[in-house]
């Protein structure tokens, strides 16, 4: 097939990678896509994009492609934007990989997808919103800890140790950090203490889940109290310090399979497509939380998501020709409610 692999102009892999160590590079996922879809046989196009919606509608008018690969993951300097690329490329009668607007909008606002899933009776962590115009909002959350973060950013942005909080001034100083550093609206949520999990889920309308992932803390005393800060994701001796790792979740079938249940329900209550990470959180009595959805979640080849989808047997490129495949059957004028 003809693809359009669409990325950010800075993320452009470059054709000779010699001397060039992949595990610390910005662009991997952009290198592991092109590469996979190349050795699959296909006609790929690379299309750089920081700011024109008129470079994204001449590509495709010149190259008519079967379907765009979407990897990217903002437009003019702002995440939130990449909701109305997509929204665009259905405009255009161009089919795309990953997650339809609908699912993006609603999984990137998570003060947004938590009423969706109260309404589902879909358990949360209870919340509320600190908007930058009204940054002293009194606090209707009756017990501490509480975590601040970001309401529309992704990749633990914004989220530190000094996140959670034990009293409201800490709490109104983390938001104000929040309003001025990320330019953005806080949301406080209450911190669940327990384990996190991740569950992959892949599909349009029959959905199928990858094996269940676990985020673990070997070298902490309270593991519990840990949570999946940026530095945590990102740092790599403050990993090797905190024993940090994931991998294939250490739990029993029973649980696995209610984690999958579990991902599944939320997936559909927040009208997500293509695929998406389902990030979760189970306290010590066994109770499942989704903390949130991750439509189009990072698909290198050594990331979780590839990971647990070849722990599931797939092989990178059969998962590259998977997510082609769901793109292609996805109509957005045939959505079940």
């Amino acid at each position: 097939m003809k693809i359009l692999l669409l990325i950010h102009s800075d993320l452009i892999p470059p054709e000779n990678i010699k001397d060039v160590n992949l595990e610390e590079v910005p662009w991997r996922t952009e290198y592991d896509v092109k590469n996979a879809l190349l050795k699959l046989g296909h006609k790929v196009e690379v299309l750089g994009v920081t700011e024109s919606l008129l470079k994204i509608r001449d590509a495709i008018k010149n190259i008519k492609p079967h379907i765009v690969f979407n990897l990217l993951e903002e437009f003019k300097g702002e995440a939130i934007f990449d909701q109305n690329i997509v929204s665009y490329l259905e405009l255009l009668g161009t089919a795309y990989t990953g997650s339809n607007p609908k699912g993006m909008i609603i999984g990137r606002d998570k003060a947004l997808s938590k009423k969706i899933l109260s309404y589902h009776k879909i358990p949360t962590p209870k919340f509320q919103v600190f908007p930058r115009n009204k940054p002293r909002k009194k606090l209707t959350l009756k017990s501490f800890p509480l975590i601040v973060k970001c309401l529309n950013e992704e990749a633990s942005r914004g989220i530190s140790q000094a996140s959670i909080v034990n009293n409201e001034e800490k709490l109104l100083e983390r938001v104000r950090f929040i309003h001025t550093k990320y330019r953005t609206d806080a949301i406080v949520e209450q911190f669940i203490e327990g384990k996190e999990y991740f569950v992959g889920v892949m599909g349009n309308y029959r959905l199928e889940t990858l094996p269940a992932w676990e985020l673990k803390f070997k070298d902490v005393e309270h593991p519990e109290k840990e949570f999946y800060t940026e530095q945590a994701k990102f740092n790599t001796e403050y990993r090797k310090r905190k024993g940090i790792s994931t991998g294939k979740a250490d739990i029993k079938a029973d649980m696995e399979e209610a984690l999958q249940r579990f991902a599944k329900r939320s997936y559909k209550a927040l009208g997500l497509s293509g695929y998406a990470r389902m990030d979760m959180r189970v306290d010590k009595l066994g109770k499942i939380y989704l903390l949130e959805a991750n439509p189009n979640p990072d698909i290198s080849e050594s990331d979780d998501f590839a990971q647990s989808a070849k722990k599931r047997g797939y092989t990178y490129k059969i998962l590259l020709e998977k997510i082609i495949r769901l793109g292609r059957q996805w109509s957005p004028t045939d959505q079940h409610s």
